[in-house]
């Protein structure tokens, strides 16, 4: 199908003058800068904070452009993957008369920010094996849907959607088709940035919180045609990632090769509390997984839970989720850790049968 993205963008937004910040204006690196109403005299810390950061983080994005292997000026850096989930409906859904299409069970913000921007909400559950259902999705489509949201590997089933099932929605669908990888580096399949070039309507959105250990700075990527990039940029806040944030993330980024050791022991310990868990009596199903957790089906859900928090092991309660009855999903620990909730979970589920 012909993918307009003029058609796509609400007008208003196509029409809208973006807010142009000091840097904007100059961009140089020397200088005596007197245009930002800035703290002349440094910062109240041991590090040099008073000068505003680079609002289009250049020097970041061509380091994850050599990583990624996708042209600088098809990536958006956001405060976290949620910054851009917002960014997308405000650029191209129309409050009170858009809508967006999610897979339930999925990743929660698609619809929390739906609700926030009165965004319709259309649902296309998952069938039984958490597979996307490429035919009822594309039924469901209207004419005032915007965008599909498809998470692979999936949170919280953990399970990759069928790589020609996202194809079909792609190609079927002439609004945007936005492929979430947060957990991509824990699966062995490839990411479809390699699929940018021949898709105008896909967008994809990494993270790194996950396999570069980074949660707490709060840093999301999502790369797309030049096109789309230019309008997430347009409408982002002028300053969106802190000068602390990009400093840290780009001498992160030197070392990759500790990134590929830390998703290597996840890997490890994955299959070490697979086989585990695989033995333990009242474990009734592990779902496939290619990312950093598992959804397990136990007797008793809910009780384990409260059994495991009151041992200070903390998992997630997902039993009334749609599709995830009587499941907890668990992320991967150290050994140490995976240990405790072994013993822990073992004494609840053999007391229980019991």
């Amino acid at each position: 199908m012909a993918f307009d993205l003029n058609k796509l963008l609400r007008p208003h937004i196509a029409q809208l003058k973006p807010y142009s910040s000091a840097r904007d204006e100059y961009t140089g690196k020397e200088g005596v800068f007197l245009d930002a109403n800035e703290n002349p005299f440094g910062s109240i810390t041991s590090g040099s904070y008073n000068r505003y950061p680079d609002p289009y983080q250049h020097a970041l994005k061509e380091k994850i452009s050599t990583i990624k292997q996708v042209p600088a000026e098809q990536i958006f850096i956001g405060n976290g993957s949620d910054e851009a989930i917002d960014l997308l409906m405000r650029a191209f859904c129309r409050p009170g008369k858009d809508n967006i299409i999610i897979l339930p069970p999925t990743y929660g913000m698609y619809e929390v920010s739906a609700d926030i921007n009165d965004i319709t909400i259309n649902r296309v559950n998952l069938s039984e094996d958490f597979q996307l259902r490429p035919n009822a999705i594309l039924e469901a489509v209207n004419e005032n849907t915007k965008i599909i949201f498809i998470c692979s590997p999936n949170n919280p089933s953990g399970n990759k959607a069928k790589r020609q099932d996202i194809f079909k929605i792609i190609e079927g669908f002439d609004g945007l088709v936005v492929v979430d990888e947060a957990y991509i580096d824990f699966s062995d399949e490839p990411s479809f940035t390699n699929e940018l070039s021949n898709y105008p309507n896909l967008l994809v959105m990494q993270t790194f919180s996950k396999a570069w250990g980074l949660a707490a700075l709060r840093l999301g990527m999502a790369f797309a045609s030049v096109e789309i990039i230019k309008i997430l940029n347009k409408i982002k806040p002028p300053y969106n990632i802190s000068g602390l944030t990009q400093e840290t993330v780009l001498e992160a980024l030197d070392d990759t090769s500790k990134m590929q050791r830390m998703v290597n022991d996840i890997l490890e310990e994955r299959d070490y509390l697979l086989g585990a868990l695989t033995k333990m009596e009242g474990v009734q199903r592990i779902h496939p997984t290619h990312a950093n957790f598992l959804l397990v089906e136990v007797s008793a859900a809910k009780e384990a839970y409260d059994y495991l928090i009151g041992n200070r092991v903390i998992v997630r309660d997902r039993s009334k989720v749609i599709l995830c009855d009587q499941c907890l999903r668990i992320s991967v620990g150290t050994r140490e850790e995976n240990d405790r909730l072994i013993q822990a979970l073992s004494h609840f589920l053999t007391v229980n049968a019991n």
